[in-house]
């Protein structure tokens, strides 16, 4: 049975996979009363209502596993990059694939280790003289 323009809008905006086969069973409509009816809309002040067209869209592609934000993760999972690393009870400090990722390094890149009073540089063999690096501090 077709859906018609009588089915009242939801209160509250759909996400997830419950948003896909919500547009799915509302095929037929117009993509602004899609949208209303997934709840992206927002009232006027002639009672009108609003379709959120940007809203829903981006709803709808985080529905679909694709992110919009360019630092994002691809698949949605893992964690974003604190600039912080805590030693290990083995005593091994790691970095991660975020910073290496980040920089371009690649594995077997070499790094020289210089201890200061409360830090630590890495300089990378071959890529910058010392005296750079230690002048950006």
């Amino acid at each position: 049975m077709p859906k018609t323009f009588k089915e009242k809008p939801s209160t509250t905006a759909i996400t997830g996979k419950a948003l896909l086969q919500k547009v799915k069973d509302l095929g037929n409509l117009p993509r602004r009363e899609t949208a209303k009816l997934c709840g992206y809309y927002t009232p006027t002040k002639d009672n009108q209502t609003r379709a959120n067209m940007t809203e829903f869209y981006d709803a709808l592609l985080a529905a679909k596993g694709i992110a919009l934000e360019p630092g994002a993760s691809k698949d949605g999972r893992g964690r974003e990059a604190s600039y912080r690393a805590c030693v290990h009870k083995n005593g091994s400090l790691v970095i991660g694939a975020n910073y290496t990722e980040s920089m371009g390094l690649e594995a077997g890149d070499q790094f020289q280790i210089r201890l200061g009073s409360k830090h630590i540089h890495l300089i990378q063999v071959g890529a910058q003289s010392e005296a750079d690096i230690l002048d950006e501090d």
